[in-house]
């Protein structure tokens, strides 16, 4: 029932034959290039100094975390993409290996989530704006016949599944001792642009 209503909803989503133009362009930034978003939104809130910096690392410490475990799930269950099941049409170069859950989706989300509902207003503004921007990267990952539609939905469980955790008590305290670890290592790295006053410290 399951994977009939993925292979449904692949048969949706999934480009025709012949995408060409602007519309393959387009999904192509998406799915490779709109992700970078992602990180560029946890530098900001980091360099803007203050509670955003704690939120930022949390949102870092549960998109790492989902990835592990993506990866320790396509060790353990190799789950073949659409053109290696001859299904639909591929528009992406992309190496043969398991799909569930999606590395891009999981990623974006887990930042996302984290950002979104958190207690910081800037960072929570970020967050409301990442989410759609993970939809879209979602979407051109199935539309272009990399990703099934499953390996979204198992990407966004994933992700809201670390969101959750690193916002309970004991994760939310431990990131608070690591904070000043990883700042001082920034402010080291860091120090010449911090001297001349181009990054806050």
């Amino acid at each position: 029932m399951f994977e009939h209503l993925n292979l449904i909803l692949f048969s949706a989503l999934n480009a025709q034959a012949g995408l060409t133009g602007w519309q393959l362009m387009a999904a192509v930034f998406a799915a490779q290039w709109l992700i970078f978003v992602m990180p560029l939104s946890l530098v900001m809130l980091w360099l803007g100094g203050g509670p955003g910096r704690e939120v930022a690392l949390r949102a870092f410490i549960a998109a790492s975390g989902a990835l592990a475990l993506n990866a320790l799930i396509g060790q353990f269950w190799y789950s073949p993409r659409p053109f290696v099941a001859e299904v639909g049409q591929t528009f992406l170069l992309h190496a043969p290996d398991s799909s569930f859950p999606s590395d891009h989706a999981t990623s974006i989300f887990s930042v996302a989530l984290v950002l979104a509902f958190s207690r910081v207003q800037e960072a929570r503004r970020v967050g409301w704006l990442l989410l759609p921007l993970a939809l879209v990267v979602a979407w051109s990952r199935v539309y272009l016949g990399v990703h099934w539609p499953k390996d979204m939905a198992g990407a966004l469980l994933m992700s809201a599944a670390m969101a959750l955790l690193v916002q309970t008590a004991a994760v939310r305290a431990a990131c608070a001792h690591l904070l000043p670890v990883v700042e001082n290592v920034y402010r080291r790295v860091l120090a010449v642009p911090i001297g001349r006053g181009w990054l806050r410290p």
